[in-house]
């Protein structure tokens, strides 16, 4: 079995886009850190031939929806933006600050139903087949296929980014027997 820092190296970057994803930029980090905690006390018991990434993605699935029920019971505090010291990672390695002005993609991830957010982070950015992310959420291969599908659907139409990069739409066509 490999070291359990090599495994962290590997997948850490694409368990925090996933938490990101799910979550949004202020939680990712602590669930980030749960994640990597129960792993590293189950990694000894893991099936030698198990798909690591997989079972992280998994795990980091539960800590998501253990810190969306704690962020439910917890009081709404708003800081105020300018006592903010920093910011946290853009491009989903921990500690690292990279100004992309990725905002607008966030907002539109988490504009998202959550199936839809959640089927988008694994199998999109976490690159699981649908067979995997049907596992981690429940319900069929179809239906995690459909999720992601709606919700990269959405994502072309809600995130600007994507509008100003798509083709303009052809022209109506007329029809055979007109002359013009």
């Amino acid at each position: 079995m490999k070291p359990f820092e090599r495994v962290v190296a590997e997948h850490g970057a694409t368990v925090l886009r996933v938490c990101r994803a799910v979550l949004g930029p202020v939680d990712a980090d602590d669930a980030w850190s749960e994640t990597f905690l129960s792993a590293l006390t189950a990694y000894p018991r893991l099936d030698e031939g198990a798909n690591v990434e997989a079972w992280l993605v998994t795990i980091a699935h539960r800590k998501a929806i253990d810190v969306t029920r704690r962020r439910a019971r917890a009081p709404i505090a708003v800081p105020d933006v300018a006592d903010l010291l920093h910011e946290p990672s853009r491009d989903g390695i921990p500690g690292r600050r990279i100004d992309q002005g990725d905002d607008d993609l966030w907002r539109a991830l988490a504009a998202l139903p959550p199936k839809q957010r959640q089927a988008v982070a694994y199998h999109h950015v976490a690159g699981l087949p649908y067979q995997e992310v049907a596992s981690i959420l429940g319900g069929s291969a179809d239906a995690a296929r459909r999720a992601a599908s709606d919700g990269m659907a959405t994502l072309r139409r809600t995130y600007p980014a994507a509008r100003s990069s798509s083709p303009a739409p052809s022209p109506a066509r007329t029809s055979k027997g007109s002359a013009s």
